[in-house]
Formats: structure tokens, sequence, C-alpha cells
């Protein structure tokens, strides 16, 4: 099937060819783009676009928790921090409560900031590795 729109083929292509990293930085910016769809919901009283959003979130901080290595002690306390995540989501979605949703903003981007410069140190030690070559 052909993609006629530049912007979806763009997209598409984006995430055919990312990295395990880069596609896990692309899971917590799309989970914050949702929490923020929720939190305008909430104020414009949308239940259906509220819950819509906080499902897509919850889905892929389930998708973070299935593709966690759990051999490692960082990534069990990950899963712990995830799960909490997944709870107050629910409870948000409930209460319709905007604060719980900026508090899971807030751990969701700090995870997102934290990955982001994983990915770039990670970058770093590659291309000083090649640097070295000849």
């Amino acid at each position: 099937m052909a993609i006629n729109n530049p912007y979806a083929a763009y997209q598409n292509n984006s995430v055919n060819t990312a990295s395990p990293g880069e596609l896990t930085l692309m899971l917590y910016n799309g989970s914050l783009k949702f929490i923020h769809i929720a939190k305008k919901a909430i104020e414009e009283k949308n239940i259906e676009l509220k819950n819509t959003n906080i499902q897509k979130t919850q889905a892929i901080v389930n998708e973070l928790m299935v593709t966690l290595n759990t051999d490692l002690e960082v990534s069990q306390n990950l899963m712990s921090l995830y799960d909490y995540i997944i709870r107050r989501l629910t409870e948000a979605n409930i209460k319709s409560d905007v604060s719980i949703l900026e508090e899971v903003e807030g751990l969701l981007t700090d995870f997102r900031d934290t990955w982001k410069e994983a990915i770039q140190l990670n970058r770093q030690k590659q291309h000083a590795g090649q640097g070295g070559q000849a």
C-alpha cells in the first residue's frame, strides 16, 4: 500500500529505521504527547478524549515494561516506577485529575531526558571509538 502523505511516509520510515534506543525515546515522547492531550481534554470536559489518551499513555508504559531486561537491578526499579505510573494514570482517569497527570508527566519527562542523555553519550563514545581507526 502506497503512502500518499509525505509526513506519514517520513514518520513510518523514521520508526522503521530507528535504533532500539531511539524507539524508546519515541515511546517516551508519545506518552508525553498523550498526557498533554488528556490534560487539555480534562480542562475542556471531553471525557472520551481524556480516556482515550490516558489509555494510550498506559499502553506505552505497558510496552516499556514488557521491553525491560529484568536481569538488571535498574530494570527492576524501573518496573516498580512504571507500575506506579500505570496506577496513577488509572486514578487520574477515574478522578479526571490534572494534578495526577502532571505528576506522571514529570516522571516520564525525567525518564525521557535521562534516556536522551544516555543515547547522546553512547553516540559520543561510538564516534570517539571510530576516530582512532585508520
